[in-house]
């Protein structure tokens, strides 16, 4: 089997897996989950009353357990009794993040410079993403068109789309750990964590969920269909030159060569020229008058 059968083949499927994980990443809400001890703040409460207010421990949603992703925050076990908390398709309580797109009402005029680095890395990730998608889709045609023809140029362009694909997706994770370290250390607030208070602060555990190691895995993948379709192009160029040399030994021109033969049943000399008669034919007699008579 030829290596570029092979070499497409593997790189269509690991390029069907790397969209489907990133395109189940970037529409799923389990990229970090924070699990909060209602339970224990809630002794804590009993004993201090005033260390935090009853209010905010019933109606501030960082006060319960909850899964953040790139468009909402989900709350799997107990929901915060506020209206903005909705039922998603995927049947999870759920409540909206605001990136301000449009800003009608100019929202973000009060904001700080760090809410509005934020902000813009938020953004920034969801468009790094969806360019990504882009990329791959272009890559779907350029691939088939590829296979089609069998071309090389069309291989290798589409393995510079995967390739540009992948180093967008990964600039979108790496924006993304920007925005979570934002929250964590710079941002001022009660609902960042500088803001909470300390019983909320041992009370809480806040891990890396499965949406987001399906991210990464699909960069990976991604990169892997990249240097797959690279080499099935390089293969496909060597294919074609092979073919286009085996051809060649078909249309050089053949020139004919004058060689003698000596036939089978006479001798040897027989094969040298020499004056040669029709069968049948004598030779003509010498002219008279030119002879010598002894």
């Amino acid at each position: 089997m030829p290596c570029s059968a092979v070499t497409l083949s593997l790189a269509t499927i690991t390029g069907i897996i790397a969209t489907a994980l990133l395109a189940i990443a970037f529409s799923t809400d389990n990229w970090l989950f924070t699990e909060v001890k209602r339970h224990q703040i809630q002794q804590y409460l009993t004993q201090h009353p005033d260390s935090v207010s009853i209010e905010a421990f019933e109606k501030k949603f960082y006060y319960y357990t909850r899964t953040h992703g790139l468009f909402r925050i989900c709350f799997p076990k107990e929901k915060p009794q506020i209206p903005d908390v909705y039922l998603s398709p995927l049947e999870t309580n759920c409540m909206n993040i605001d990136y301000f797109i449009p800003d009608e009402e100019n929202q973000t005029r009060g904001f700080s410079e760090d809410a509005m680095t934020r902000l813009h890395m938020g953004r920034s990730v969801i468009a790094l993403f969806m360019v990504g998608y882009l990329c791959i889709f272009f890559a779907f045609w350029t691939g088939v068109f590829g296979c089609w023809r069998r071309s090389p140029g069309n291989i290798t362009a589409t393995a510079i789309l995967m390739l540009l694909a992948c180093l967008l997706c990964a600039g979108g994770m790496g924006l993304w750990h920007g925005v979570e370290y934002f929250e964590k250390e710079k941002m001022v607030g009660e609902e960042y964590y500088l803001g909470w208070s300390n019983v909320l602060k041992d009370n809480s555990l806040i891990s890396y969920d499965w949406s987001y190691v399906v991210a990464w895995v699909g960069v990976g993948w991604s990169l892997v269909s990249a240097i797959l379709f690279s080499a099935a192009a390089i293969c496909l160029r060597g294919e074609r030159m092979r073919e286009e040399a085996m051809n060649m030994q078909y249309l050089m021109p053949v020139y004919p060569q004058k060689q003698q033969f000596a036939y089978a049943g006479y001798p040897a000399a027989a094969a040298y020229p020499g004056p040669y008669y029709h069968a049948g034919a004598a030779p003509a007699p010498p002219p008279q008058g030119y002879g010598y008579n002894y």
